[in-house]
């Protein structure tokens, strides 16, 4: 279901994205992913160690918070992911007897407005 650009979650993925949310760094991860970021890139940023900022982004990719977007070189020429966040905003409704989820999915065309003002 759609209401002004939010789409509601079904419940299935309800409980994967409280558990994603819940996690300590996640939402920082979330933050700092509005443009393309590395892990590595992710933990310096947020001053968090590597092995838990890969766990964290393992659990966001699995629950649809955060996608890979490709792959580059790292400064060591080592092939890095490359991860972005797929939505702006979560809203969480607890009113029922299972919590409901309304999400704003960021578009194509914000992504590349993001970018062009990082270059």
């Amino acid at each position: 279901m759609s209401r002004g650009g939010w789409t509601e979650q079904p419940d299935q993925e309800s409980n994967a994205l409280l558990s994603a949310l819940g996690s300590k760094y996640s939402a920082e991860i979330l933050c700092a992913a509005g443009t393309p970021k590395s892990a590595q890139a992710l933990s310096e940023d947020i001053e968090i160690p590597i092995a838990t900022c890969y766990r964290r982004i393992e659990e966001l990719v699995d629950a649809g918070l955060l996608e890979c977007e490709g792959r580059q070189l790292s400064e060591e020429g080592r092939r890095t992911n490359i991860y972005r966040r797929t939505l702006d905003e979560i809203e969480v409704d607890f009113s029922s007897e299972e919590p409901q989820f309304s999400q704003k999915r960021r578009t194509e065309a914000k992504n590349r407005l993001q970018d062009q003002r990082t270059d």
